[in-house]
Order: structure tokens, then sequence, then C-alpha cells
């Protein structure tokens, strides 16, 4: 069983998969493209830090 068009719920075509159109791929491209969808970041304690990094010491490399 084939899941639904995720845009207009209509069935989804193989050319298209899994949308039922390319104007549905396209619609959901604008979405994306457009920040209509976001994944969502979490915050950690680095990203809370707006102080910013010493400097490093004389003659250390800064590799991680």
């Amino acid at each position: 069983m084939q899941k639904p068009c995720p845009i207009c719920g209509k069935p989804a075509v193989a050319a298209s998969r899994p949308f039922c159109s390319e104007r549905c791929r396209d619609v959901d491209l604008n979405r994306w493209l457009s920040g209509s969808y976001a994944i969502p970041a979490a915050d950690t304690e680095a990203d809370d830090d707006d102080e910013p990094l010493p400097p490093p010491a004389p003659g250390a490399s800064r590799s991680s």
C-alpha cells in the first residue's frame, strides 16, 4: 500500500514519489527553501556562552 502525497493527500506516483505530481514536489521544495520547514536544533552550553574564546598560548596548536 502506497502512502498518500504529503502535500495534497492524493495517491503518490512512482515518477514523483513520495508526491503525486511535479507540482506537489515543487510546493514541498519551496517550503524548504522559504524556511516554512525547519529542523529544530538543541542549544548547548557552548552556544549560550557569548564570551569569545581566549587566544591560544604561544606555540599551541588549535586542532581539536
